[in-house]
């Protein structure tokens, strides 16, 4: 794991874009096309703004996949993962393929079947993530599922996740929070060949040494990123205060 830190974050957000984007060009350069995978939440608001100002990517030649979306949640609805990537992705720039989960599909069981076919014929080549304030890595909250192999899955949402939601500003009281989704699994988000990871704000600061410095295991489910062969970790100040100088070090 390569981990970079920056004391602004928008700084931070503007570096993780420049790597994004030299993956997505050098995949296209490399077959013709590139996938990815695209997450949502307050950590994403300005890597995704420097992300679709960027320069050279053609995008009509890229795939996107949603990483997580709650489950009985309208497309339109404020707190909806398809309405934020439609308004600070989808409508900025003319990705080819879009792949977004439907939360509120009337059969669950096919609209995993359908995610499940059609990223099982794409090679990934990067996933753009973040780490929750319970270390979550997507919506896999501890204790995670490291074992199985499908690539979307039904979840449960934890009592510190739903207050994550509630916390950052996106429902008006937390009973109002889903309590399953559907969720991209560990092991799909780890067969990207690129991971791109960005945490800003204090609030992050115990789950990134958590994952960083604990055991690697399902009960800090982003600490499963240090086994990733290509994962680049931006932090800020903040989020990286509590980081012992040797894990900084590499």
């Amino acid at each position: 794991m390569k981990i970079a830190v920056h004391l602004d974050p928008d700084v931070m957000a503007k570096k993780a874009a420049e790597r994004a984007t030299q993956i997505l060009r050098d995949a296209i350069e490399r077959r013709g096309t590139a996938a990815f995978v695209a997450a949502t939440g307050a950590s994403q608001f300005n890597f995704l703004k420097h992300l679709v100002a960027a320069p050279g990517i053609a995008w009509e030649r890229t795939a996107m996949f949603h990483l997580d979306e709650y489950i009985g949640m309208p497309a339109d609805h404020p707190a909806s993962f398809r309405r934020y990537l439609r308004e600070r992705l989808t409508s900025k720039v003319p990705i080819g393929a879009v792949h977004f989960i439907a939360g509120d599909a009337p059969d669950l069981a096919a609209e995993l079947d359908r995610l499940n076919r059609a990223i099982a014929s794409s090679a990934i080549d990067a996933a753009f993530v973040g780490i929750g304030e319970n270390g979550h890595l997507a919506f896999n909250d501890p204790p995670a599922d490291f074992a199985t192999e499908v690539p979307y899955i039904v979840v449960q949402l934890d009592d510190a996740c739903r207050r994550q939601q509630f916390g950052e500003g996106w429902f008006k009281t937390l009973d109002d929070v889903p309590r399953r989704a559907i969720s991209m699994t560990v092991r799909q988000i780890m067969k990207a060949a690129h991971i791109i990871c960005t945490v800003p704000e204090k609030r992050k600061a115990r789950a990134v040494k958590a994952c960083l410095e604990g055991e690697i295991g399902p009960m800090f489910p982003a600490s499963i990123l240090r086994t990733h062969p290509s994962c680049h970790l931006f932090l800020d100040k903040e989020s990286a205060g509590l980081l012992r100088p040797a894990t900084l070090a590499g």
